[in-house]
């Protein structure tokens, strides 16, 4: 197995794209290509290398090998994005969805002329969280480019062939509603609190509504995001709990996990950043960066519909997996259902009429979650894990990978081979 860790650069912006990519381990020249980004906003793509799904995870200040990485079955790289997040530098400026799409854009066209021999495989954009936003943009700015007629003959392709979404924050307008529900059907807070909660709803998408309707308009989506997350997230966060597992309390640092401390600590490492190729521009890794957060949350981002992407993308052929741990509550999984079920699409209601399915693992031998499909859109909930999916359930987490990216379906219950 090669694996490549660098930056692509990218002079006419002065931005520097930190990637790292690790070939197949079955079949490199066929198997598909796979692009996976953290959320956040903010968070460097390294914590899903490092903690959930890639070839390796850390322990204090070493790294073992993980079995079930995705690089199992797939080309993988993961792209700290947007610019000064992780080993990303430069002195351009992100502060939206929709900015940090075009610039991702930048960095495909950057790899795939690179790497030719990857551009023709099926190409896949996985991620979770604040992903759910990027992911959207990503997929619609390269469909909208890829048929441009001003296309360059140096301009490549992209060969997208499907989205994951796992736990994301797609939809506020259809997701911030859900919360009452899932604290009350998992006992997370008083009934005071999810009362409260709940009197709280109506002004939350009055807010979330008018931010639809001029998304492009920071005043009229930043008072959303403000308001919706002190009336619904706060009464949790003031638990103590972990937002990102119902099941754990908060450890460590910013994310609740103290492995992420003892990922930024290995990463800071100088024999390690001179193997990856860190820039000496980069100070300091961390996992998550305050003022890119900041800076997407104050330019109302973070309540803007970017759900209105999934349409196009469904429509253009292009396959749409959600899938949700059942123990997060930062994204929870009744929320992201909730949304692909008022999803206005071509196949709105044979995915309304379908059934949820069992889906059965092939790689535990058992019960992993439910499934429902229709058409070229499919939401996956998965049992026992929380926000990180790969990280809490990654057998199961290859598993519906693997099944979905050979194009399998998800409630198949005998093996394909």
């Amino acid at each position: 197995m090669l694996f490549y860790s660098g930056y692509f650069d990218d002079e006419n912006t002065d931005q520097h794209f930190f990637f790292w990519f690790f070939e197949s381990r079955f079949e490199p020249r066929t198997d598909p290509v796979v692009l996976w980004l953290n959320g956040g906003p903010g968070c460097s793509s390294l914590t899903g290398l490092l903690m959930e799904l890639g070839p390796c995870s850390v322990e204090g200040n070493k790294t073992k090998s993980n079995p079930y990485s995705w690089n199992s079955f797939a080309n993988v790289f993961f792209l700290d994005q947007p610019q000064n997040v992780g080993f990303s530098h430069g002195s351009k400026t992100v502060r939206s969805s929709a900015e940090a799409a075009k610039d991702t854009w930048i960095f495909l066209q950057l790899f795939f002329s690179e790497f030719k021999h990857l551009a023709k495989l099926p190409f896949h954009i996985a991620g979770e969280s604040y992903a759910g936003h990027y992911i959207p943009a990503i997929a619609s700015e390269v469909l909208n480019l890829n048929t441009a007629d001003s296309l360059s003959a140096k301009t490549v392709p992209i060969n997208l062939e499907s989205i994951m979404i796992g736990n994301g924050w797609t939809d506020a307008l259809r997701q911030f509603p859900t919360y009452p529900e899932f604290a009350r059907e998992n006992s997370l807070l008083d009934e005071d609190a999810i009362q409260s909660m709940e009197r709280s709803i109506p002004r939350c998408e009055s807010l979330v509504e008018s931010c639809y309707r001029n998304p492009k308009n920071t005043f009229a989506c930043l008072p959303a995001g403000i308001y919706c997350n002190r009336a619904v997230h706060q009464p949790y966060m003031n638990t103590g709990m972990n937002p990102y597992d119902i099941r754990r309390s908060c450890e460590g640092g910013g994310l609740c996990y103290d492995v992420l401390d003892e990922i930024a600590a290995w990463a800071n490492r100088e024999e390690v950043r001179a193997e990856l190729g860190v820039d000496v521009e980069v100070k300091e890794y961390k996992s998550c960066s305050e003022d890119v957060n900041r800076r997407f949350f104050l330019d109302g981002d973070f309540a803007r519909p970017l759900v209105n992407e999934i349409p196009r993308i469904l429509s253009s052929g292009v396959r749409v997996l959600i899938y949700a741990g059942d123990k997060d509550w930062i994204c929870q999984w009744i929320g992201n259902k909730a949304w692909t079920l008022q999803l206005e699409w071509f196949g709105k209601t044979d995915y309304i009429n379908a059934e949820d399915d069992t889906w059965f693992s092939w790689m535990t031998l058992k019960e992993a979650g439910e499934v429902r499909s229709a058409g070229n859109l499919t939401f996956l909930r998965v049992f026992d894990a929380g926000h990180m999916v790969p990280y809490d359930q990654p057998e199961n987490s290859l598993d519906f990978m693997l099944k979905w990216i050979r194009g399998v379906s998800l409630s198949l219950t005998e093996p394909f081979w």
